[in-house]
């Protein structure tokens, strides 16, 4: 196939077509509709790659679809489980390939892009990201996503799904897994959940005697509509239904340093912006009375470089500013530090559509940045790219690096770490599994831990090196990250990154180094998030076992990471549970260990449920030298609740009153005995961020199982 000769693959009835379509001037491949006159695309494969030119051509090769272009270039259309032997331009708009069976191996419909079509279904995890611009289909700054609970959300890209960053949403966060966004024939765009019940509509189906065709697309400006149009040749494309009609609600429309306006405006001068609603990055935050004031504290301020105030709350910020927007129902004034100018001040222009308001110095300014960076960039990358293939060599001249599936784990000997730990001279810490020494990569003089297994390990190599590639598969900002492992007759050694800052026991437990509350609540998070990885997220079930205070790493950043995960029985994929010996550590070890149940992961939520009890009062789980009320953490903290004097968890410590309530009544509901009633750690995380209603916990004992 050839855009020069037979360019597109057609559906049985001429709808739709696969095949090259032109953009400015180069080609892509996709799938659009070909029975309008207008090429309307709804897929596009490789929307990140460059165009191609028009000598390119797609071909069967190998039981592959390639996309060739000369010289010698090609490129897959699909990541393929295995080699397909036909495929097919579906009626429905899905293009499809199969295997020799005639399985379908995958479609173009479980891999949107910015498009969904009438029959097809965004499932739990998916997203349609927007383009750059009508003519330019690449990865743009706004995404849709129907997230893992149930919540389809509009989020800007590059930043996490969490509610400060969202501006649309489904409100829909209470319909748990698998809930699915769809699209009928007739125009009804709605959500399902998992048993197929209609849980919300967005738009409702036309009854029409014309005939129709209808698409759902997340457009360049973040707002994602519904288009309908009939099929005759003068018709053309309508919005049926869109998620906003402020087009200035998608969070970073105009950039940094800049706000989006939907009518005529003024600007006071070029430091003062009121009206106005932005990000709220504050690195410091003062009562003051006067917005004058706020203004006069920022310009003494060398490290302020802007500065929010609304009713009282002067907020300093650094710049850049995002997400900056007109709202003449929020008093919020925005003061932006500028240098010494004169001339005539520039104020806002009357527009109609929304722009972006910039100054004129900061874009100067910018434009100089910018070119410098370049240089600087290029300059870098030639430096860069000598090093990296520097050190490649030296690796590849240990001849230990395994060019596979798991490129990221590297094998050693034994030798090796005993050259790297100086003889296993440091020691960092001792634990169930054995003990962790400091150790230093000679080529690149990288810190590392080297844990030696000192228990008496069941699995022959192939188990053993088997489990150690499923922990090095995990990639989570939470988790400390497994960098290669030892398997040297007897020996067995895992090399992990170092964690300079000792553990969360030491932040928790060590007076002088004791954590702020806004700090805790954040490591919490941060603890619920990567237990919630391991759970749920990775490609196999890891139940951690012993989640207490020292197995929980602290980086340079104050960034807390999960260490020991995996090293206790691992899930397979067909198993949900599992009868074994006790694991863990005394205070932490849910109930059913003690009662021969079967032990799921509901065992990890109730010693994260423990260990949240110890970050809110900074105090151990077991303190036998207390009264022998407070001896016992999680009895004392329900007493407390109870009869309401949660104040006594945290002393004289200053406190948000409403987020200590909101992370007790978390902690005591990680902690019941019975396992069922402990909440999944999707839930724990939804919960601490506010995100759903939390009710009031029962005291941990009182469903006490008798089984």
């Amino acid at each position: 196939m050839q855009y020069t000769t037979n360019s597109s693959w057609w559906s049985p009835s001429g709808l739709y077509a696969f095949g090259f379509y032109q953009q400015d001037n180069g080609y892509y491949v996709g799938v659009f509709l070909a029975g309008i006159p207008e090429k309307t695309v709804v897929w596009t494969a490789n929307r990140d790659d460059p165009p191609v030119p028009s000598n390119a051509t797609l071909a069967f090769t190998d039981g592959m679809l390639v996309l060739q272009q000369p010289p010698g270039q090609n490129t897959s259309i699909a990541n393929l489980p295995q080699s397909a032997s036909a495929a097919s331009m579906l009626d429905s708009g899905n293009f499809v390939l199969y295997n020799s069976d005639q399985e379908i191996i995958w479609q173009s419909f479980d891999h949107p892009t910015d498009t969904i079509v009438p029959g097809q279904r965004l499932t739990a995890g998916k997203e349609l990201f927007s383009g750059v611009s009508e003519t330019d289909p690449s990865t743009g700054i706004f995404r849709l996503k129907m997230q893992n609970d149930g919540h389809l959300v509009q989020y800007p890209v590059d930043v996490p799904d969490a509610p400060p960053y969202a501006y649309w949403q489904s409100e829909t966060y209470w319909a748990g897994d698998n809930v699915t966004l769809n699209l009928d024939d007739d125009g009804h765009l709605y959500l399902l959940n998992t048993t197929g019940a209609n849980i919300r509509n967005l738009t409702e189906g036309e009854s029409t005697r014309e005939v129709k065709i209808y698409r759902m697309k997340i457009d360049v400006d973040g707002i994602f509509r519904v288009y309908s149009r009939t099929l005759d040749q003068t018709g053309n494309w309508s919005t049926k239904w869109q998620s906003t009609s402020d087009k200035c609600e998608p969070k970073g429309l105009c950039g940094v340093n800049a706000f989006c306006v939907q009518m005529d405006t003024e600007v006071d001068s070029h430091w003062k912006i009121p009206y106005t609603i932005w990000e709220d990055t504050s690195y410091f935050v003062l009562e003051l009375t006067t917005k004058e004031d706020c203004e006069e504290d920022c310009l003494q301020d060398c490290n302020c470089e802007a500065v929010l105030f609304k009713e009282g709350q002067c907020k300093k910020q650094k710049l850049p500013l995002r997400y900056g927007r007109r709202s003449q129902t929020d008093s919020q004034v925005a003061f932006i530090k500028m240098g010494s100018m004169t001339g005539p001040i520039t104020k806002a222009l009357p527009f109609d559509p929304p722009k972006k308001v910039v100054k004129v110095e900061i874009l100067i300014i910018g434009v100089s940045l910018v070119g410098f960076a370049f240089l600087l960039l290029a300059i870098s990358g030639v430096l860069i790219y000598r090093n990296r293939v520097w050190t490649y060599r030296k690796i590849v001249g240990k001849g230990n690096v395994e060019f596979d599936e798991d490129i990221v784990l590297r094998s050693f000997t034994f030798a090796e770490l005993e050259q790297m730990t100086n003889g296993f001279n440091q020691e960092l810490g001792r634990g169930a599994f054995g003990t962790v020494y400091k150790g230093v990569i000679p080529y690149n003089q990288k810190f590392v831990a080297v844990k030696k297994l000192e228990k008496q390990l069941t699995e022959g190599e192939r188990e053993f090196q088997t489990e150690v590639k499923v922990i090095g598969r995990t990639h989570h900002r939470n988790l400390v990250r497994l960098i290669g492992y030892c398997l040297d007759g007897p020996n067995r050694l895992l090399v992990y990154e170092y964690m300079r800052n000792g553990t969360l026991a030491d932040f928790l437990f060590t007076p002088e180094r004791r954590a702020s509350w806004d700090e805790r609540i954040r490591i919490a998070l941060d603890i619920a998030r990567g237990i919630l990885y391991l759970h749920e997220e990775c490609e196999t079930q890891i139940i951690h076992c012993d989640i207490k205070p020292r197995n929980i790493l602290m980086d340079e950043h104050g960034c807390a990471k999960i260490s020991d995960f995996g090293l206790a029985k691992l899930l397979k994929p067909d198993q949900n549970k599992t009868f074994t010996a006790i694991r863990g550590t005394k205070g932490y070890v849910a109930p059913e260990w003690h009662r021969k149940l079967p032990v799921t992961i509901k065992a990890d939520v109730y010693s994260f449920g423990i260990m949240l009890l110890e970050i809110i009062c900074c105090r151990k789980c077991l303190e036998w030298s207390l009264p022998e009320e407070e001896a016992v953490l999680e009895t004392w903290v329900y007493d407390c609740f109870e009869v309401r004097e949660l104040h006594k968890l945290v002393g004289d410590e200053e406190v948000d009153k409403k987020k200590l309530e909101r992370m007790v009544k978390v902690g005591l509901w990680c902690i019941q005995d019975e396992p069922s009633l402990r909440p999944s750690m999707k839930k724990v995380v939804l919960m601490m961020e506010g995100t759903v209603e939390i009710p009031v916990p029962p005291s941990p004992s009182s469903f006490l199982s008798t089984a």
